[in-house]
């Protein structure tokens, strides 16, 4: 269904989400001319609000979170909100807000976008409302933020529920990883440059490592963090689609279908994991950057078998990948907030500088997706000299820091790309519903051993990289952790 959304409907619009991205985004959007002069943008959540008020509201949230320089002029911006109190529970206000949503001024071409950033609890009953006062009807397409549900059963409950409004064109189940530039850019340096994709097989890669490290802990997060765990929260959306954007095929178009296909023959190729094949593990009292931090139970206040740290070695059984493993790593409380994808690739077969004395080291491709986007590939180099007491080789990185690269250009929010994608109607950097229910399929079958074998998560002090067992994970492998 193709039309551009001239009215964007923002649930949970006072909520942290909206506060730190979603607001400021579009603020952003709006400061660059990306948005059309006749796009408006209503917030709706629980509390209660006028227009001024939540105009008020947003200023402060772009003021806290968004670059003076990017502001634009704030005013034309502010201009564009409307608010509608609403309690999505009952069916009471939505006649109110379908009221304040109103209809698209010019014809069929425009149309209404929602997105939901509210509590999974809520997605069905909104969908109800929506339904009971006409706004799903038409051109209108629906934006879920995360997370889907809490295993396979209850992401296809809400899917099942977001399907009986919307088909499948006119869902964008988001995940932000997607939206950052690094991300991005993995499939432009896979795909646009002949020097990667040749090699980019098991002929010549030895092993993938992806991490994904938090330096903070629960951050008031602490009901939703200790039902979910480190597994559900960031290896079930964020890990996975990084992995398969490592693994795809290449497709045949840059496009939804296209990419989104080649992604989901990747998750179904996902070996199951065997019991020495994962560690989890939980924080407890240390230190962050030389400021003492509590450990997980003084935090949550109570004792819990929740992991806040999972390592992980995958398989992906196919022609291409047979045999090489990727290493996935996530936690809080670690060193670092840092989030990269490291190819390590193989040796070369025959070093002809070995009689020379010479040590050589495979190369290794760094992608740095946060906090810092770079691209980095060391190189072999011969070190200047007379070499008479022998050949001396370095490893050299060729390093591409984002920003630098394309100076000028704003470093953008995620959420800006996402947001203009769902105003637009281009889904090849959301989530399909059988993308979901592959990675909920192998995350509940790791979930699963782990109960079997009564695999209990590891303590590991905050400030460390994890619990040993991780070390050594990799290291019977003869592989370190990129640290």
């Amino acid at each position: 269904m193709k039309f551009t959304a001239d009215r964007l409907l923002l649930f949970g619009a006072t909520g942290d989400l909206s506060q730190r991205m979603l607001l400021p985004s579009l603020c952003a959007l709006d400061a660059d001319g990306l948005l059309g002069p006749e796009v408006r943008i209503i917030g709706t959540a629980r509390s209660e609000m006028n227009d001024s008020e939540f105009r008020n509201f947003a200023r402060a949230a772009l003021e806290k979170f968004l670059p003076a320089d990017r502001r634009g002029s704030m005013a034309s911006f502010l201009n564009r909100l409307t608010y509608q109190g609403l309690d999505a529970t009952t069916l009471d206000g939505f006649k109110d807000l379908a009221a304040k949503v109103g209809k698209s001024a010019d014809g069929p071409e425009h149309g209404l976008a929602i997105f939901l950033s509210t509590a999974p609890s809520l997605f069905e009953p909104t969908i109800t409302g929506l339904k009971h006062a006409g706004l799903t009807a038409g051109n209108v397409r629906i934006g879920l933020e995360k997370p889907l549900g809490t295993d396979l059963g209850t992401s296809c409950e809400i899917n099942d529920a977001v399907a009986s409004a919307f088909t499948e064109d006119r869902i964008f189940r988001i995940d932000h990883y997607l939206g950052k530039e690094t991300v991005q850019n993995l499939l432009a340096l896979r795909f646009a440059n002949i020097l990667f994709e040749p090699l980019w097989n098991a002929a010549h890669i030895e092993h993938v490592q992806i991490t994904v490290g938090e330096t903070v802990g629960l951050e008031g997060r602490v009901a939703f963090y200790d039902d979910a765990g480190a597994i559900r929260d960031m290896v079930q959306n964020h890990m996975l689609q990084l992995l398969a954007l490592v693994a795809m095929e290449p497709p045949g178009n840059f496009d939804a279908t296209s990419v989104r296909d080649e992604k989901v023959k990747v998750l179904r190729s996902l070996r199951e994991v065997s019991e020495n094949e994962t560690v989890t593990g939980q924080y407890r009292a240390g230190a962050i950057g030389g400021v003492a931090v509590p450990g997980y139970d003084e935090e949550l206040g109570k004792d819990s078998s929740t992991e806040t740290f999972v390592a992980i070695k995958a398989h992906v059984d196919n022609w291409r990948w047979k045999g090489v493993p990727f290493y996935l790593r996530t936690g809080k409380r670690l060193p670092e907030r840092v989030t990269e994808i490291v190819v390590q690739f193989r040796c070369v077969p025959h070093s002809i500088f070995a009689d020379k004395g010479a040590k050589m080291t495979p190369n290794r491709l760094v992608i740095g997706i946060q906090p810092k986007e770079n691209i980095s590939l060391s190189l072999m180099a011969k070190v200047p000299g007379l070499d008479r007491e022998g050949i001396r080789l370095r490893s050299v990185p060729l390093d591409i820091a984002m920003p630098d690269a394309f100076t000028g250009k704003h470093s953008r929010i995620a959420y800006e790309r996402l947001l203009l994608d769902l105003i637009e109607g281009d889904q090849t950097l959301f989530v399909r519903r059988d993308e979901v229910e592959a990675q909920w399929e192998w995350i509940d079958a790791i979930r699963a051993l782990w109960e079997t074998h009564g695999i209990e998560p590891k303590t590991y002090t905050s400030g460390s990289w994890g619990p040993s067992a991780s070390i050594a994970l990799a290291e019977r492998d003869g592989v370190t952790w990129h640290e």
